[in-house]
């Protein structure tokens, strides 16, 4: 059995082939090492029922998540898996490189993450190229979940929103100021606590704030990430993630001013990340 993980800063997103069945699917929260240890990941996995039969049945285990961009940080995901799987092979890999394989397969081109983070690295067909990109809430994430939630949450508390925003914000989630400094300097996962405000924007996206914050974030991600390279114009830019796929029209008209070629735009990648694992291993089994 093969077991392919897509795994953010939020939540992650689990495939298991079963025999003579459909893939076995489940999730839990987001296991990025940078704020999780190895046994938080253990205390994760042994709290799914849905893999508990399974256990000793997997051979195989490929994961690829959001900040398992250094051997450290793979290692500390690695040993957490080995924990729970050992008799699996393990292969921990970063999810920019999981996207690629779902958007891209085999084909040339540009792939940007914008989740809870953002990110960027050209794909030549088999790897990426290395990205000085994805440097996390506090350095970076043009254009990603936790930069708009930042947005949203500083104007809130400087009271810079338009009144029946700033109204509706206020009764959906409650905040306080001590909340928030409680949630983003002292709790764990506080990129995930700031994107989790993002989604707000959905019920306003035609509205004139909201837009522009919008259209400025992605702005800014174009500027600073695809342009940035110098053959930007030459390949296609696919994009992964919550972000991208809800405010999609927004995001397309910002790379056409930009002469941005876009490819594919997914919530998800899970899925044909799962098939493009399972298709690729039965190759390397018949050849």
């Amino acid at each position: 059995m093969i077991l392919v993980v897509d795994s953010g800063s939020s939540d992650s997103d689990w495939m298991l082939n079963l025999p003579d069945s459909d893939p076995l699917y489940f999730q839990t929260k987001g296991l990025n090492p940078f704020f999780v240890n190895e046994k938080d990941i253990e205390r994760v996995m042994k709290g799914v029922p849905e893999i508990i039969p399974y256990l000793n049945e997997i051979r195989e285990v490929y994961f690829f998540g959001a900040g398992c961009v250094s051997p450290d940080r793979r290692e500390i995901v690695s040993n957490a898996l080995t924990t729970i799987f050992p008799q699996s092979f393990i292969s921990v890999e970063s999810d920019l490189l999981g996207s690629a394989y779902a958007s891209l397969g085999t084909e040339k081109g540009f792939i940007s993450t914008l989740g809870t983070g953002s990110d960027i690295s050209f794909y030549d067909g088999r790897q990426l190229s290395e990205s000085i990109y994805g440097n996390g809430f506090v350095l970076g994430d043009e254009g990603a979940g936790s930069s708009f939630g930042k947005r949203l949450i500083t104007d809130f508390l400087y009271g810079n929103m338009p009144e029946e925003i700033h109204k509706d914000f206020e009764e959906k989630f409650r905040l306080t100021k001590e909340k928030v400094v409680k949630n983003v300097y002292i709790k764990e996962r506080p990129n995930a606590f700031l994107a989790s405000f993002a989604k707000f924007m959905k019920d306003y996206v035609q509205h004139p704030y909201v837009e522009s914050i919008l259209t400025e974030g992605f702005d800014d991600f174009v500027r600073t990430a695809i342009r940035s390279y110098e053959n930007y114009q030459d390949y296609p830019c696919s994009f992964v993630g919550r972000i991208a796929y809800n405010f999609d029209l927004i995001l397309r008209e910002v790379c056409e001013r930009h002469h941005v070629k876009i490819g594919t735009i997914l919530e998800r990648p899970i899925n044909r990340l799962y098939e493009f694992i399972i298709a690729r291993e039965a190759d390397y089994i018949h050849v």
